[in-house]
């Protein structure tokens, strides 16, 4: 039994859903979010109430009840708060700024790197704090994910991008003698 999927799901005011087949969508103030789901699990919606059962007890549909139920849970939270990721370019020559629909970094590579923001998204850069914010956690999470990843964070001088409620484990370094 997952203790996740069990749970009911209670909507919000100006917060629709609507399940066609295997496609649910949520439509709130901030827009709307579909995504289609494993026949296995049973949607139900009854008025404000959005509940989960599988519909024959197996491996992959148990491990699907609770996974669907925190995904239509975020489905539900981003149509009505927007989802926030923060980054920090930390370092000597490190900088970022957003061009139209693109964002431009400079990270001690002999060229700038450019990378093309989704459409679902909207990033802002100020000096080295970069926030990226959307309606789907996914997304939003992906898209920092891949930014992070251009220059993770090093061990010895903290320099590189980290999340900004990560904390980078600084090692020693060389010792003189």
């Amino acid at each position: 039994m997952s203790r996740i999927g069990k749970q009911i799901i209670t909507l919000p005011e100006k917060t629709d859903v609507v399940l066609a087949g295997n496609l649910l969508a949520v439509k709130g103030p901030l827009g709307t979010i579909e995504k289609s789901f494993n026949p296995l699990i049973e949607i139900k919606i009854n008025g404000r109430e959005v509940t989960l059962e599988p519909k024959r007890t197996s491996l992959e549909s148990r491990a699907l009840w609770g996974t669907y139920a925190s995904h239509i849970k975020n489905m539900v939270s981003g149509v009505n708060k927007a989802f926030e990721k923060k980054l920090i370019l930390e370092g000597i020559g490190y900088k970022s700024e957003v061009k139209g629909d693109k964002i431009v970094f400079a990270l001690g590579f002999s060229h700038p790197v450019e990378i093309t923001i989704p459409t679902e998204l909207t990033v802002k850069a100020e000096k080295n704090n970069i926030t990226i914010t959307g309606i789907n956690k996914e997304s939003v999470g992906e898209f920092a994910a891949k930014l992070r990843s251009l220059k993770k964070p090093e061990p010895y001088k903290g320099k590189g991008m980290r999340y900004s409620d990560e904390t980078i484990k600084r090692k020693q370094g060389k010792k003189t003698a």
